[in-house]
């Protein structure tokens, strides 16, 4: 039997845990860390279009149903299904704590009082004792619902059309014993106002909202976006913010990894069985077969790190200093930084010679990183040579292993011509039209259209970037694996 779910309300910020703007990543990871608690998930999306259209989760025994956009799966709306399967309640500043449902009394102590008690908080209840008067609501005549709105809170009551009548204010309107249908918490003054920019409004911060700053864990700084400029040269917006972080495939330096990014969550080694597929890689460019007792020995079958299932936050060490110490001291060979609540892997190994830019490039002037330190020239040297950013597409194998990265290839970007519109290639653009905008882009270094058209291997030994599928950065063609 599931405990009571048990939700302090702050109006357009949260409900307990569920913070609006928060990943579906991290909610999804939190909720099921506590199976007693939400015993069941159910997870709704559209097949054919799922990285657009919203995201709808919901937790029937807790009464509760969560709506994330498509693009960047962030929590929109919480909304309040059933007011017998938790305990929401408010706690004014300098007041006391106020339930908007009693909770139920244990049933060996009690018996069950009245369905009709039960269902939820009445009219007179939330007007007047549990957040106090506002103006009339909306009345929606095709649902037959009277919106009842507050500043980032808002019931939905059910009402007959021959009851409405625009003359009448709130307080005729509703009979004091009226219960809600649900309870919505969104970000906005009004319900109104805020279903027009709901699904596109840019929400604060997580780390801003008072109550989550107060605990233990620090959340990581996101990565909003990461823009690949070709030539191996990638750069990560921090969100909320305006400052960006340079990675150069074949010289970031995994100190200066973790120096921008923090610590990964897990770590691939070397010996991991999984690491293999990138000796084949490496091997097929110079013509030799890999040894083939590497893949017999008793270390290549083991998992040193758990990465397939992110750690909760409990997990992890508060001495992140130690952390950090520890790991790059310990680095020794080819392995992937795992970095699942930013949404990106990164592999790190000795360097290859780099991938050339796009011809297309030549045409604009495209930023430049800035130039490291120190570089150092070593051929066993660790940098960073591939990195790989996920979808998270719902529906997909490895749903909810990383949260969703957001990514644009900037040199895609650029107008055909001064009076072709510009045509945004990004994490939401049909893989299809991308394929044909990176063979117009790479065009000049065909020596036909038949060879334009031919499907090249994917993931070369070069530098490279793959987007949920492989992508040849040497030619730029997709072949989906």
């Amino acid at each position: 039997m599931s405990s009571l779910f048990s939700a302090q309300l702050h109006p357009g910020r949260a409900l307990g845990f569920l913070v609006l703007g928060a990943s579906l990543h991290d909610v999804l990871t939190r909720l099921k860390a506590e199976p007693q608690r939400f015993p069941k998930l159910d997870l709704m999306h559209t097949p054919s279009d799922p990285v657009k259209e919203p995201v709808v989760l919901a937790l029937p025994a807790n009464g509760v149903r969560m709506r994330f956009d498509g693009p960047e799966q962030r929590l929109r709306l919480v909304e309040v299904t059933d007011f017998t399967k938790n305990h929401i309640f408010l706690k004014p500043a300098n007041d006391k704590e106020r339930d908007l449902v009693r909770p139920p009394a244990a049933a060996q102590d009690a018996p069950s009082p009245p369905p009709d008690t039960t269902a939820g908080p009445t009219f007179r209840h939330i007007y007047q004792r549990f957040l106090g008067p506002t103006y009339d609501g909306e009345y929606v005549p095709d649902a037959e619902v009277y919106v009842l709105s507050y500043p980032g809170v808002a019931f939905t009551f059910p009402m007959k059309k021959k009851d409405y009548s625009a003359s009448k204010d709130v307080v005729s309107l509703l009979h004091s014993t009226a219960v809600p249908n649900s309870m919505a918490v969104f970000s906005g003054d009004s319900w109104t106002q805020a279903r027009d920019t709901m699904w596109t409004e840019i929400l604060p911060s997580v780390k801003t909202f008072a109550p989550l700053a107060k605990g233990k864990d620090v959340c990581p700084d996101e990565v909003s976006l990461v823009r690949i400029h070709g030539g191996g040269k990638l750069q990560l917006f921090r969100k909320w913010t305006s400052s960006s972080f340079w990675i150069t495939l074949g010289e970031t330096t995994p100190q200066q990894l973790v120096a921008e990014l923090g610590p990964p969550d897990a770590i691939y080694r070397k010996n991991d069985q999984r690491m293999y597929i990138h000796k084949l890689r490496a091997a097929s460019n110079t013509m030799a077969r890999p040894n083939g007792a590497d893949l017999k020995r008793q270390d290549d079958l083991t998992d040193t790190d758990q990465s397939s299932h992110p750690p909760s936050a409990d997990e992890y060490d508060s001495n992140d200093e130690a952390v950090e110490d520890d790991l790059v001291a310990n680095v020794s060979g080819e392995c992937f930084y795992n970095y699942f609540y930013l949404g990106f892997d990164i592999l790190v190994s000795t360097p290859t010679a780099p991938s050339r830019p796009p011809p297309s490039q030549d045409l604009h002037t495209a930023p430049a990183p800035p130039d490291p330190p120190i570089t150092s020239t070593s051929p066993d040297r660790l940098v960073a040579t591939k990195l790989i950013l996920h979808g998270n597409v719902p529906g997909s194998y490895p749903f909810n292993r990383h949260r969703r990265c957001r990514w644009e290839i900037s040199y895609l970007s650029h107008p055909s011509s001064p009076d072709a519109p510009t045509q945004i290639t990004d994490s939401e653009t049909p893989f299809p039209e991308i394929e044909l905008r990176l063979r117009a882009a790479w065009q000049s270094i065909y020596v036909s259209d038949a060879e334009a058209r031919q499907k090249q291997r994917g993931m070369t030994p070069r530098h490279c970037v793959a987007l949920d599928v492989t992508q040849d950065c040497a030619e730029k063609q997709i072949k989906t694996v």
